[in-house]
């Protein structure tokens, strides 16, 4: 009789979970579909080096959003426009903040940039003053002749080198590098210093970026954080410091050159830099409006790392694809010799007439997408998107690189073809409101440095190509083997050799 009932009562207990369980979870989406995993690691084991060309694969066969779990931390990768737009605009203000790796807490004093802070007012008030005074019209305005200086110094330094094989990565880094330095504080690099400090700028800036991308176990495990089992958290911190002391010996040097006794005992009226700007802020005004010291320095690695790399990058494939299709690079400088003329030198008046220039920079950005799945968007809750629940704090990752690519919309997607922006303008509209190209973003967290980076590109390649021809060492094409990471690097770097195509020595000064 005992038996009987705890049998009867075992089973009125297991129908009584399995009613409860149907009608609470029936109307819950499922997961995103994905490839099966082991315990405890999950797809790890199964992971590709080349993620993007990978989860271009997975989405093939599992579909346009797929889940994938790695350690302790749950992934989900968009693969497709309709369902990108799902999730930078239809649920925006959920899929806000960031995910920031171990790394990028480390060098960016906490995460108190404007990158991977988190979505609030605290991330708006310094989004906030960096569109209002380094990105609007009127600031770069403002500093249009430090970049036009910039550019000139680069011409007159590669006119130096005719003949000679040039690095195209470093040349366009140290460029983008007195561009971005003149306008946060003034300052550029030159003679000795430049060749020196360039060089460490560089290496550093290239560890930054490649930390940021690289598997840190720490983030898929947590506790094993304070280990640092693969070194990633002390590199960072190595890199983190050399920043920091190139900033505070800046602001060291800034304070002591506004004191009111300097000199004459009087400054002459100047037009406030970024720094200048961050230095009144700091601590000063209500909670609304100031600034830490960190959060400057945040801020000020923030622009440097942007500024630097993307756009150095994006050049170099530029150059690479540009020497891969002669006819294109024909049509390119024909424009330039219209619209410029060989008398005269490129300003950045006359960007908005090299109308071929212009697709062959955004077909640069959609070939090649600076970073290739985007910044990680982590949601602030559990929501429904494409049909499948997006599980609270996962890790979102939009494959810009695969969108940008997909047949469907992309008439030949492999091929580098600047002509299809010509027959339609608006596929080439990457400000957040076209899906099917978005190699800076969307949403409330796209990248703000898109005005800067638009100019700087335009007019470098711009110049590059009207004031010098270009051909490889051997003849050959150049190579575009991509080397993954959190920014979409070549394999090889592109060395080219310059000639001077200007018969007035006079444009290269």
């Amino acid at each position: 009789m005992s038996r009987s009932s705890n049998s009867f009562g075992s089973r009125l207990a297991i129908a009584c979970y399995a009613w409860w369980v149907k009608k609470f979870t029936k109307n819950v989406p499922p997961l995103p579909p994905g490839p099966p995993g082991l315990p405890i690691l999950g797809n790890l084991p199964f992971l590709q080096p080349d993620l993007h060309r990978y989860f271009t694969k997975l989405s093939q066969i599992y579909g346009p959003i797929i889940k994938l779990q790695l350690g302790s931390k749950t992934c989900i990768v968009v693969s497709s426009a309709s369902v990108a737009k799902e999730v930078l605009k239809d649920h925006d203000a959920i899929f806000a903040n960031r995910d920031p790796p171990t790394v990028a807490i480390i060098g960016t004093y906490g995460a108190c940039d404007m990158v991977w802070r988190p979505n609030g007012p605290e991330w708006r008030k310094l989004r906030r003053l960096v569109v209002s005074e380094i990105m609007s019209n009127r600031s770069l305005d403002d500093c249009y002749a430090l970049r036009r200086r910039e550019v000139r110094a680069m011409v007159k330094d590669i006119y130096g080198k005719v003949g000679s094989p040039v690095n195209i990565g470093d040349q366009m880094f140290l460029t983008s590098l007195d561009v971005i330095l003149s306008v946060l504080w003034g300052g550029s690099l030159h003679g000795e210093e430049r060749s020196r400090l360039g060089i460490e700028f560089r290496q550093f800036v290239v560890e930054f970026v490649e930390l940021l991308g690289a598997p840190n176990i720490s983030d898929l495990f947590p506790f094993l954080t304070r280990f640092d089992l693969q070194g990633y958290q002390t590199r960072m911190e190595k890199a983190s410091t050399w920043f920091d002391e190139i900033f505070e010996s800046v602001i060291a040097h800034r304070i002591k050159f506004d004191q009111p006794d300097v000199g004459e005992g009087k400054k002459k009226e100047q037009k406030k830099d970024f720094l200048q700007l961050l230095m009144e802020l700091n601590q000063q005004g209500d909670y609304k409006s100031s600034l830490s010291k960190s959060e400057t320095k945040a801020l000020l690695l923030d622009v440097i790392i942007a500024g630097t790399d993307a756009t150095s990058i994006s050049l170099e494939w530029a150059m690479t694809e540009l020497l891969r299709h002669p006819d294109k690079m024909r049509r390119a400088v024909e424009e330039l010799d219209s619209v410029v003329g060989d008398q005269n030198i490129v300003e950045e008046f006359h960007i908005p007439q090299l109308v071929y220039l212009n697709a062959t920079v955004k077909e640069t950005f959609r070939f090649h997408p600076p970073i290739p799945l985007l910044v990680s968007h982590r949601p602030s809750a559990t929501c429904t998107v494409a049909g499948h629940t997006i599980p609270k704090d996962s890790r979102v990752l939009l494959n810009a690189w695969m969108i940008q690519r997909d047949p469907e919309f992309w008439e030949h997607p492999l091929r580098f073809e600047p002509e299809r922006f010509l027959q339609d303008a608006e596929k080439g509209n990457y400000q957040g409101n076209n899906f099917h190209f978005i190699p800076f973003g969307s949403g409330r967290r796209i990248c703000a440095g898109i005005p800067l980076a638009d100019k700087m590109v335009t007019n470098v390649l711009a110049t590059l190509l009207h004031s010098f021809e270009w051909k490889t060492p051997d003849g050959t094409k150049p190579d575009i083997h991509e080397k993954f990471g959190f920014a979409l690097k070549k394999t090889e770097p592109l060395v080219a050799i310059p000639a001077a195509r200007l018969s007035n020595s006079e444009q290269y000064q």
